[in-house]
Formats: structure tokens, sequence, C-alpha cells
């Protein structure tokens, strides 16, 4: 009898259709969903401690007029940070006191924001420099240096300031100034043209001066001629070159003969060498040393120098002479020169007196 065989089939799990795909979506769909909520939650935070000052917020305080150094103490109290990033001239605050502040006081920022300051360097003040009969040009280099701004510039017809030449300014010199200051010039557009020379001759020199000035007439040499006993009164204009009635460019000069009055037969003419020290006490004086001779008074040096330096001149001197040096407008000395001789003039003797003798 043959026995049967049965063949024994492991079994195995049925297969589930489609369900591992669904449950790896479910997970990857859960991680997203939190990534995303993450991200909403620190953007949304973030955005808040942009615009909103966080739980340690402070209010600026207000530091202008204060000088640097308090202005970092009263910072450093508040847990801020003040740092200087400029510094600027100011004519209200003083120099190292903060004159601007950014931000604004009252402010509420967070603590350890940066606050930033201006600390005023204070305000310069010099003298106004003299600009008269400088040159446009070199008038506006001057004012670029100093930093002074020209505001306004007038010409004007001028008899004695060549064409582009300054011939007024405001503020006038040696004025306090500072930089920024305005300035306005008036500038010479030349001569209005040639003068007629008038009729000198017979005028006293005074007259003749006042006649020059109202004229616009420059007087040049001025020459004293001794013309014996009948000669016209002393100071009397003799002769003028050029003549009355010439046309002559305004910077010409006329040069005028006067008559050294009567009796008067001539002068002695003396060259001289003179010298001057400053006192070497001052370290910077004005130095003025006149002359006054027979001729008039007349300044052989006007100006500065330095303490103990020495000033030589060779004069020409007619007549007696002095000169007088003066320190800071004071008299420091008075030096003769030169002294005129007497002059014996014969005088009219009566009949059969002895015919007079110069004395020896």
């Amino acid at each position: 009898m043959q026995s049967g065989r049965a063949d024994v089939v492991p079994a195995t799990r049925p297969e589930r259709r489609g369900g591992g795909s669904l449950f790896d979506r479910d997970w990857i769909f859960a991680l997203a969903l939190a990534f995303a909520v993450g991200v909403a939650v620190w953007f949304g935070r973030s955005i808040k401690d942009f615009f909103a000052p966080s739980a340690a917020a402070v209010y600026v305080p207000s530091v202008v007029g204060q000088t640097q150094q308090d202005a970092n103490a009263q910072c450093a109290r508040l847990h801020l940070a003040c740092t200087v990033v400029a510094s600027q001239a100011s004519d209200r605050f003083p120099k190292g006191v903060v004159s601007s502040q950014q931000p604004a006081p009252g402010t509420q920022v967070r603590a350890g924001r940066q606050i930033s300051l201006i600390v005023s360097t204070g305000v310069t003040i010099f003298p106004m420099p003299d600009l008269r009969f400088e040159s446009l040009r070199n008038a506006g280099l001057e004012l670029n240096r100093l930093k002074l701004q020209l505001d306004k510039q007038t010409y004007v017809a001028d008899d004695e300031v060549p064409r582009d030449h300054v011939v007024a300014q405001d503020p006038p010199p040696l004025t306090s100034v500072r930089p920024g200051s305005k300035v306005s010039l008036s500038v010479s557009k030349g001569p209005r043209g040639a003068v007629k020379v008038p009729d000198f001759t017979g005028m006293s020199i005074d007259a003749a001066r006042d006649e020059a000035e109202r004229e616009h007439i420059v007087l040049g040499q001025i020459v004293w001629t001794p013309f014996g006993t009948s000669g016209p009164p002393r100071g009397t204009v003799v002769r003028q070159r050029p003549g009355a009635g010439a046309s002559i460019d305004p910077f010409e000069t006329v040069s005028l003969q006067l008559s050294a009055g009567p009796g008067e037969y001539g002068y002695l003419v003396r060259q001289v060498h003179v010298s001057a020290t400053v006192p070497s006490t001052d370290q910077t004086a004005n130095v003025r040393m006149q002359v006054r001779d027979d001729t008039g008074t007349w300044n052989v040096y006007d100006g500065y120098a330095q303490g103990g330096q020495k000033l030589d001149f060779n004069l020409t001197v007619v007549g007696t002479a002095t000169l007088e040096t003066y320190v800071n407008n004071e008299l420091l000395n008075q030096t003769s020169i030169g002294e005129e001789p007497k002059r014996w003039i014969p005088t009219p003797s009566p009949k059969n007196a002895k015919t007079a003798t110069p004395p020896p």
C-alpha cells in the first residue's frame, strides 16, 4: 500500500496593499508642520525684538551741554555706549562739550545701544586781515586760507587804487572774525580817466595840497628854493611840472618848486648815516623814525621790528635837522643831525656911518 505524502507550504504574512507609503507620508507631514511652526515662531519673535525693545530697555538721556567725560559716565550708568563720531566748531558750546547726539533724548532703546555724539571744538577768533590795495586774486586766496566767505563784490571807480584791486572791505581790518564769516569787498574798476592839472603857482603849500586833493592830483617832489631878499614869501609855489592845464594820468605826480623865503640864500645839505637799536626788552615793537628839517617833517621808517634789531639809514637833510625815534608811540630819543648856521644880513646904515662889517 503506497502511502500518500503531503507538501507543507510555509505560512506567509499577507501583504497589505498601499499601507506602507501612507505611513511614511504621515511622518513627513508631521515633521514639516513642526518645522514650519518653529520657523514662524522664530520669525515672529525676531520681528517683535526688531520693532519693540526687549524687557531690558532704557531711555536715552540728554547729554547735550555736558562735557565728554560727564556724558560717558552717564551713559555707562545706563549701560549705554557713548561714542564720539565727529568734532565740529560751535559758537554756542565751549570746547570739549557735547553739541549734538543721536538718538534724540527720550528715545527708548535696548541696553548696550550706541549713542553717537558730536563734540564742540569751540570757536576760533582772529583779526580780520587788511586786504586793501591787494589784487582781487590775492584777496581771494587769503580769504580761502582763513576760511572766510566772500559775500559781496562791488566795483567802484577810484583814482588811487589800480584796476581789480581792493579799495575797501567789510569787516574792516583788525576786526575780530571767525571761520565762515562773510566779507564784502569794494574793487577798483580803474581811474575815471585823464585829469587836468590845476594852476598851483602863487598858492601856499597848504593851499596847493588842498587843491590837489580836491582835483585828485598826486603831488610828487617838493623842492624848496632860495630866491634872495626879493623872493616870494616862504612856502609859495613858484613853478610846477607838468604845467597848468596839462592832462595827466591819475597816478602821475606833479612836482612843485617852493620859495624858501626872503633873505634865504641857501641851505646846507647834509648826507648823514643814522642808526637806532630796538630795546631788547621788547619782543616786537612798532618803531617810527621821524626827521625834522627845513623842508618839513617826514618818516624814515614806520613799521614793526624785533627786540635788539638795529636799523640803519643814509639820510639827506636840509638845514637844521633832528631825528626822533619812537617805540610803541613813545619818544625814545631825539638826536640833532645838523644845524643851519646863523646868517648875517646887512642892514642899511645911516649916512657918514662906518660900513658895517659881518661878525667874525
